[in-house]
């Protein structure tokens, strides 16, 4: 005796809509554990004391047209926020993609740097208090210069 199966269309979307949403929390799982596995490094700090987590940025920028036709443009680091533990040794790497040159500070870190178009800048410091730090380019600080191009830093307990 055979059997059939008469699946409706609803059933299909459901089927569908599920495979989907499995495939996305896969795709997703994957990528932050990647991304978290990516920014370790064996590599030691500029004191050259012991080992330092190595983080990348990279430099954005978003443009688009006004309704008057007028282009506008603004800068980001990306990521915009990343966070560390205190007493960390850090390793920023920061690649320049957008922009010909982000000289930046990060405020109460006591960090300065340039990242150029195409290259790539390392500055290191150790996070020894709980806070948040900006980290502020100085050629696009506001809106009125294409920014603000300010990203976070935030140091954890």
């Amino acid at each position: 005796m055979a059997k059939i199966f008469v699946v409706s269309n609803r059933q299909l979307r459901r089927w569908f809509l599920l495979g989907l949403m499995a495939l996305v929390t896969l795709g997703a799982a994957w990528y932050w554990g990647f991304s978290e596995a990516s920014t370790t490094s064996g590599l030691p700090d500029a004191s050259g004391q012991g080992e330092a987590r190595t983080i990348q940025l990279v430099t954005g920028e978003f443009k688009s047209t006004g309704a008057d036709g007028k282009e506008i443009e603004a800068y980001r680091w990306d990521p915009g926020t990343i966070y560390v533990k205190k007493g960390e040794r850090i390793n920023l790497s920061i690649y320049g993609v957008n922009g010909t040159s982000h000289p930046f500070i990060i405020d109460g870190l006591n960090v300065k740097g340039e990242v150029k178009k195409g290259k790539e800048t390392v500055v290191s410091f150790r996070a020894d208090k709980p806070g948040i730090y900006r980290i502020i380019c100085l050629t696009h600080p506001d809106i009125a210069h294409n920014g603000p191009m300010v990203g976070y830093i935030v140091v954890d307990d």
